[in-house]
């Protein structure tokens, strides 16, 4: 191939600069000229491609976020908005694309696929729910973001005898939820995959107490039936059901924009120059993503539109590790 792009779209994550860094400087010592396309599918849609060197790409990989930009775009979802798209890279004659994302993005990539434009997907996600990989560039950072809150919170509370909700994001993933839990000793963990409900928080509340625990800690992921707003709702209707005073710490996107760690910046590079190996050597409509420490691909129509299941045996050992 004489020319190949490279688009971020959907939520952003810490890696996806060394993810774009590793595509264009793998393509181009492959002897590819490679084209970065602005703010992800619309973008695409609207035309709107830079070209990319090595020295472009200089100096990028331990900043969060993604040069390029990104955008959800719904236009895209259309019959219409993929015509312009296929349009559009015909006419600046590129002959693959690597997609940088999550599931949603990566959907987008198996619908150009269909057409039969050569794609590739790079796993890029703080959410972690991907099939096909173990783990997805952005969620060591996030993770270790949300564990070093959750170390500095426990200050506080130990300080003030109280207990902290503390609601991660990843839609309706657990993943994030269960690993900050499990490495910050939380006294309860409330994740989408797995039943909960106020009561049985509210009894391990007090069996932290009961133990003279001088404070008690809460993970929640933000996609659970009962997230933190929910909880913090019912236990203000309900003071008599801890012993605690309770407070609540919302994360949100801060978990999103930091630098990348040194596991992400090199997951991020092996994807991505794994991406330009595959799409180079013929291959198509695939993900990019790693298990067992090898890099793997994936068919796309067998990572569209499904999530990767949450490890129940890690929440069972988390619970028992915090009597």
């Amino acid at each position: 191939m004489k020319r190949i792009a490279v688009l971020t779209s959907g939520g952003d994550s810490p890696g996806m600069n060394a993810a774009i860094r590793a595509v264009t400087r793998r393509a181009v010592w492959h002897s590819s000229e490679v084209l970065g396309v602005r703010h992800g599918y619309a973008g695409l849609i609207g035309d709107d491609f830079t070209p990319l060197t090595p020295r472009d790409v200089g100096r990028i990989s331990h900043l969060g976020g993604t040069m390029l930009g990104s955008a959800r775009c719904e236009e895209f979802r259309t019959e219409r908005g993929i015509a312009q798209a296929m349009a559009a890279l015909a006419a600046r004659s590129i002959e693959g694309l690597v997609v940088i994302g999550g599931n949603g993005s990566q959907a987008g990539a198996h619908a150009l696929s269909r057409l039969g434009f050569p794609v590739v997907g790079v796993a890029s996600t703080i959410d972690n729910d991907l099939c096909g990989t173990e783990v997805t560039v952005g969620v060591d950072t996030a993770l270790n973001i949300a564990l070093e809150a959750i170390d500095r919170l426990k200050v506080t509370a130990s300080s003030h005898h109280r207990a902290f909700l503390v609601e991660v994001m990843g839609r309706k993933c657990g993943y994030l939820g269960l690993m900050a839990g499990f490495a910050g000793g939380a006294d309860a963990i409330v994740v989408p995959e797995i039943e909960s409900d106020p009561e049985t928080v509210a009894q391990e509340l007090r069996d932290a107490y009961n133990r003279g625990k001088s404070h008690a800690l809460v993970v929640v992921a933000e996609g659970a039936t009962f997230n933190a707003e929910k909880l913090h709702a019912y236990f203000l209707e309900h003071r008599d059901r801890l012993q605690f005073e309770l407070r609540v710490t919302k994360l949100g996107h801060v978990q999103r924009g930091g630098a990348p760690t040194a596991f992400d910046r090199v997951l991020a590079s092996r994807l991505g120059a794994g991406a330009v190996d595959r799409l180079l050597a013929g291959e198509r409509g695939i993900l990019i993503g790693i298990q067992r420490g090898e890099i793997t691909a994936t068919p796309l129509a067998d990572v569209v539109g499904k999530q990767k299941p949450l490890n129940a045996e890690l929440f069972h050992l988390a619970r028992s590790l915090a009597k």
